[in-house]
């Protein structure tokens, strides 16, 4: 298995918690923790296997950190390496954009021919678009804290256990 890296803001409270369970259900491999908010791109060339974690801001944005980041990567060949998004939403109160952010960064990293991984189905989600869909599935691991919180372990083991097989 190539060397896979975790990016996210160690600042953004929810999705670091998050973060912290994917690393632990990595349980045995080796995945870095690395803060987005202290990186530059070559940060980027380290790793073959991204998990990037990113909660979706106001009307289906990114958060400033990634907004301001990707500009930096956009010459970045990413064609060798696996990516894999997760994303936090609220399907409730963001009903017609949950997890938007999930594919902005995948339609991003594609675009810079990144192999994307840790695609999950949409069933035990109530929501009315996402960008984060496309062809019936989601584009990574979407999960919603502020509804469905309790759903948030399961779907981490079962998204994890596929990015073993897939980021080998």
């Amino acid at each position: 298995m190539g060397k896979i890296g975790l990016f996210y803001s160690f600042n953004s409270k929810k999705t670091a918690k998050i973060a912290g369970i994917i690393h632990n259900a990595f349980s045995g491999i080796d995945v870095q923790l690395v803060n987005v908010d202290e990186v530059n791109k070559d940060h980027f060339l380290e790793f073959d296997n991204f998990i990037f974690g990113v909660p979706t801001w106001f009307d289906g944005e990114l958060p400033n950190y990634w907004d301001e980041l990707l500009p930096a990567l956009e010459e970045i060949d990413f064609s060798h390496k696996k990516v894999a998004v997760f994303g936090l939403g609220d399907q409730k109160g963001y009903p017609e954009n949950f997890c938007d952010a999930i594919g902005i960064m995948v339609l991003f990293f594609e675009e810079r021919g990144a192999t994307i991984t840790g695609n999950y189905p949409l069933e035990g989600y109530t929501f009315e678009g996402s960008k984060a869909v496309r062809d019936g599935q989601f584009l990574g691991l979407p999960l919603d804290q502020e509804n469905q919180a309790r759903l948030t372990s399961g779907r981490i083991e079962r998204w994890v256990e596929v990015l073993k097989k897939e980021f080998n």
